[in-house]
């Protein structure tokens, strides 16, 4: 059997081409055979064409490079859900677009490892180019803010309550009841306090229970808010915040992850207000950024702020090759090996522009905005409130939370939508987290009503599934 090509190099582009034809019509067949945003009949079915199309994994005998392509990506592509469906709405799970996925490509035949500048050379210049000027969006005046490259949300928080228990010992964190659960786990990990939870009777932290917080703790304390709650989308009220841990001499941290691209947005940037006050803020474009995952960000404003993130390792940034001037990576991540996830975000930036990926925000928040007077103009339905960002949530008026979950699972196990499920002011809802950009306000108006149908068969008489 002959030895199979490399993806790099000169030839490697040759080797590839054939290989993507038969990538590119396997995900046609697959999304064709699936034909809506998930494969119908659950997780047995599901998991059995899997087992079916892919025994035997591992034959005595390979099968070749394009029967094995051919056969998994089909069967992936068959059995996904497909974010890029306007009825796949349950999660901050988004349909990358083409050329962020072409540029993942590149980054994938190249592989660049970002643990060292001899692995990485124009990868790594590229990268320090994309954090400095993403970490100038979130601190505009700032004389040298900085940012990490992670793989989302959860390590960017992580990080940050690292840092700051670097910064000041067994730092005492404080968040409310709508973070995400990433602080916690956060807190956990690294050996630190529970945190201390505010309430958020409103779906945003109530300031005037930080503050009585605030004033009862003692040593040093960190606050993180949220831009864009994980389940209704909510935006804490970030200015009030910032005044209050400056008055009390707190650190600050803002997850973003969900709202931060809406400072691209003239029109919804002003939500943000307050953003830039904080000691760090978490990014993540593989959200409303529309990037293949992962694609995180951690930003500070200034770059001695990840001082303590350095790590020495001989064999990666020896002291005398640092003196010499090649660039020190290793303290750029707490991972050694890292892909090149700047370029797809870097190529997406300098391709659609500030005006293009302001578009894509006001197109998408637009969306939400229709789908919500539909809701509210369908009879027999029920809106939980307007959306801050993309998320809405309702669910068939009169109906318990049993019979919302079962609207749910029918869905999904015909096939037919995928929706989320978030608890608010004491009852489930359905959650529609829109994220696609060519979402039309006609497969808006086919998604309420796959969940009247859905909610009428079941009030009929069909067992709940």
């Amino acid at each position: 059997m002959p030895i199979p090509p490399l993806a790099g190099g000169t030839a490697g582009p040759a080797h590839l081409r054939p290989l993507i034809d038969t990538v590119l019509t396997a995900l046609h067949h697959g999304a064709t055979r699936r034909d809506g945003p998930l494969p119908a009949g659950g997780p047995a079915t599901v998991t059995q064409h899997l087992r079916d199309a892919a025994h035997p994994l591992i034959p005595d005998q390979g099968t070749g490079a394009h029967h094995a392509l051919r056969t998994l990506v089909t069967a992936l592509a068959e059995g996904a859900a497909d974010p890029a469906h306007p009825h796949c709405a349950a999660h901050l799970h988004t349909p990358p677009l083409a050329l962020a996925a072409a540029a993942d490509l590149a980054a994938s035949a190249l592989n660049p490892s970002m643990d060292s500048w001899d692995q990485a050379p124009a990868a790594s210049a590229l990268e320090d180019l994309l954090t400095t000027a993403l970490a100038a969006e979130v601190y505009p005046h700032a004389t040298q803010p900085d940012a990490l490259v992670t793989t989302g949300g959860t390590e960017a928080n992580q990080l940050t309550l690292l840092l700051a228990r670097e910064r000041h010992g067994p730092v005492q964190t404080v968040c409310a009841a709508n973070a995400h659960h990433s602080i916690a786990r956060a807190a956990w990990l690294l050996g630190l306090p529970r945190p201390v939870v505010i309430p958020a009777p409103t779906g945003v932290m109530d300031v005037t229970a930080l503050r009585d917080a605030l004033l009862r703790l003692d040593g040093p304390l960190l606050v993180t808010a949220t831009a864009g709650t994980t389940d209704t989308g909510r935006i804490d009220p970030l200015d009030h915040i910032a005044d209050l841990t400056t008055t009390h001499g707190a650190d600050l941290h803002i997850d973003a992850a969900y709202g931060g691209p809406l400072l691209f947005s003239p029109t919804h940037r002003a939500a943000l207000t307050g953003l830039h006050r904080a000691d760090s803020v978490t990014l993540d474009l593989h959200k409303l950024g529309w990037q293949p995952a992962s694609a995180g960000i951690l930003a500070v404003p200034h770059r001695h702020d990840l001082d303590a993130l350095h790590h020495h390792a001989p064999y990666l940034n020896a002291d005398d090759d640092t003196d010499a001037g090649l660039p020190d990576l290793l303290g750029r991540s707490l991972r050694t090996t890292r892909r090149p996830d700047a370029l797809k975000i870097a190529v997406t930036l300098q391709a659609l522009g500030r005006d293009g990926l302001a578009d894509l925000v006001d197109r998408t928040v637009a969306a939400a905005h229709h789908l919500a007077r539909v809701v509210t103009r369908t009879p027999g339905l029920q809106l939980y409130a307007h959306p801050t960002i993309s998320t809405v949530l309702f669910r068939p008026a009169g109906a318990d939370d049993t019979t919302v979950a079962a609207i749910r699972r029918t869905l999904l196990t015909d096939g037919r939508a995928v929706l989320g499920r978030a608890h608010a002011d004491g009852r489930l809802w359905l959650k529609a987290t829109l994220l696609n950009p060519h979402t039309t306000p006609q497969d808006l108006d086919r998604l309420t009503a796959l969940v009247t149908q859905a909610a009428t068969a079941l009030t009929e008489g069909s067992a709940p599934r």
